[in-house]
């Protein structure tokens, strides 16, 4: 007598694989949300070491570092002037990275200087979002006419620029700061009692993604006039808006934007936030109110 064989029929077999491929559907975007959950808190930790960082500078030096500098042979007010260094790297000695400035920066070179390069391609891990999936490096291309000039290091943290348009910037004659109504901008020195609308209600520090457009930390380039645009950012539109122009403000997480406050506290904005209330966080002294927004969150 043939002995009877146990185990699964082939039907048996293929319904237990169907099983557990949708028990795998199912768990996955659970991963995929607890992974970004992580990568979102690892943003906001990075925002809040910038904040820590600025408000060090400010105790050190009286006031936050320029937007970026930039002045003329005669040393006369210029945009797109020499040294052209962001505010970022203005920060550094407070984020830990005090052996940077050290050893690969000279701030009295321009950024473009062939002295200033291991600096210029340098990756800082607290300046970049774990959740963006650009490249370290970019290559920094004019809007206008399409050129490539120099490559530069990747950031997603920028200085709240305020409302107005940054392309001005590199209409300016030389002798001219470029100014605008946020917190860095051109040779800016802004002191916190110069933010009278309140520390608490007023952005320093936002986010932009690599898919929008890159940006830097290190400064601009002197024949780019789009250049400052990756230092600082505006809020002409809501964050991650279909109708943004690249110098705005966007993330990949899924429930907003981080930024900074001058506070040094860090808030995540939907990008449905009310175009009103979002000028007047984006403006230093826009004797505007933002009502309980930031309270509601």
């Amino acid at each position: 007598m043939v002995p009877k064989r146990c185990g699964f029929t082939l039907v048996e077999l293929l319904v237990v694989i169907a099983i557990i491929g949708m028990l795998i559907a199912l768990l996955l975007p659970a991963v995929q949300a607890a992974r970004e959950s992580a990568r979102r808190c690892s943003c906001c930790n990075n925002l809040k070491q910038v904040g820590l960082a600025a408000h060090m500078h400010h105790d050190t030096y009286k006031c936050l570092p320029a937007g970026w500098d930039g002045y003329d042979t005669s040393s006369r007010p210029f945009a797109l002037g020499s040294p052209g260094w962001g505010w970022a790297a203005r920060i550094l000695p407070f984020v830990e990275q005090a052996n940077v400035e050290k050893n690969l920066i000279n701030f009295k070179l321009p950024v473009t200087d062939p002295a200033n390069a291991q600096a210029r391609l340098l990756t800082i891990k607290t300046f970049r979002c774990p959740s963006d999936t650009g490249k370290d490096t970019f290559l920094n291309v004019d809007e206008e006419s399409g050129a490539g000039t120099l490559d530069f290091a990747t950031a997603n943290y920028i200085g709240v620029w305020g409302t107005t348009d940054t392309h001005e910037c590199g209409e300016l004659p030389a002798g001219t700061q470029c100014t605008s109504d946020g917190t860095f901008f051109h040779n800016s020195a802004t002191r916190f009692a110069d933010i009278l609308d309140g520390l608490s209600q007023t952005f320093i520090v936002g986010e932009r993604n690599s898919r929008l457009d890159y940006s830097t930390w290190v400064g601009i380039d002197p024949v780019n006039d789009c250049s400052p645009g990756r230092l600082v950012g505006t809020a002409s539109y809501p964050p991650n808006s279909q109708a943004s122009d690249t110098h705005n403000f966007s993330s990949e997480h899924p429930s907003g934007t981080h930024f900074l406050l001058a506070d040094g506290s860090v808030r995540i904005i939907s990008d449905t936030i009310e175009t009103a209330a979002y000028h007047a966080l984006c403006t230093r002294a826009g004797a505007d109110s933002i009502g309980n927004f930031l309270g509601s969150h």
